[in-house]
């Protein structure tokens, strides 16, 4: 449940922040690529900067990209395969006001320097769109790919986010495992609003303390409700209790729409196949638990997925707009 002691705002960070995210509401968006392809398939991403733009049209809060360096088999699913970063560019200039974000970028197969000067020129470049959505890493074998150790991954994400934060103000003075920052050099660009909205993924790696203390945010999976909202209340009373402003809570959900919309739930990888009678209502008990934000993904949806859109759209976009 809502816990009606936490601040009824949240930080006023950037225009994607403050759009997707209100308190006590749940806004709905979409993972990349938005098309249906098999395990170990890859996606083909035709039509993908127009579908991005229905989306934008149709009313959805957000797209969310993936960050997924090499097609490792055993995983089963190359992402949308572009490079993030790049493809947020590409975005940026293809829509005018959907949120665009990461979900999540791994931080310790990159540097923060670079992570927070793409990041930062994609919130530029979009007028304030971005979520940076960040996370440790759960394909052990693209670390030795890159010379990276897997084991100790949770220490180089917290360095890494210290040091995003610290690049944030002008000509810093930092120092960690990843670098010294004199004071003497600065890093440009700026994030366009206050500083980079960062959404922790999961527990990366790190204790739940840390997770409510260092995140603007917190990206989790579907569980059932009472065991959701269990770590909701839970991560807000560590926001709370570190002295911490309200923070949102976003998830994931993988769903095969049907056409009937009475059709009943049958359980698919972390989602459900439904008519769209169970979808809203499955959405509106998430958002009395106190979730912010769904990112909806369409990997498995048998309709096709541009009538999908619009079914959404018409039917359970009204309800949470």
């Amino acid at each position: 449940m809502l816990d009606e002691m936490q601040p009824t705002e949240f930080a006023q960070i950037n225009l994607a922040y403050n759009r997707v995210f209100r308190p006590g509401r749940l806004s709905i968006g979409l993972v990349l690529p938005l098309e249906s392809y098999a395990v170990g398939a890859e996606p083909t991403l035709r039509g993908h900067l127009e579908a991005a733009q229905k989306a934008e049209k149709l009313g959805f809060a957000a797209l969310w990209l993936r960050d997924v360096p090499f097609n490792v088999p055993s995983f089963g699913d190359p992402g949308q395969v572009f490079d993030p970063f790049v493809y947020l560019g590409a975005l940026a200039t293809a829509t005018d006001r959907i949120a665009l974000g990461t979900s999540s970028v791994i931080l310790p197969l990159r540097h923060p320097a670079h992570v927070a000067k793409a990041a930062a020129t994609a919130d530029e470049l979009s007028g304030g769109r971005l979520l940076l959505g960040i996370a440790s890493g759960d394909r052990p074998e693209e670390y030795p790919a890159m010379n990276q150790s897997y084991d100790d991954r949770g220490a180089r994400f917290r360095d890494s986010v210290e040091y995003i934060r610290a690049v944030g103000s002008d000509y810093p003075t930092h120092e960690n495992a990843q670098g010294t920052l004199s004071g003497g050099i600065d890093l440009l660009p700026k994030p366009h609003g206050t500083r980079l909205p960062m959404l922790i993924t999961g527990g990366s790696q790190q204790t739940p303390d840390w997770v409510a203390q260092n995140g603007d945010g917190w990206m989790t999976y579907p569980r059932n409700a009472l065991a959701q909202g269990q770590v909701i209340a839970d991560y807000r009373q560590r926001v709370k209790a570190a002295g911490q402003p309200n923070k949102p809570v976003m998830q994931s959900l993988y769903v095969d729409v049907v056409a009937d919309p009475a059709a009943p739930p049958r359980p698919i990888h972390l989602g459900f196949q439904s008519g769209t009678d169970f979808l809203c209502k499955y959405l509106s008990e998430i958002e009395t638990l106190g979730v912010n934000h769904v990112a909806l993904n369409l990997r498995f949806n048998q309709a096709p997925i541009d009538a999908t859109l619009d079914h959404l759209a018409d039917v359970v976009l009204p309800h949470f707009s």
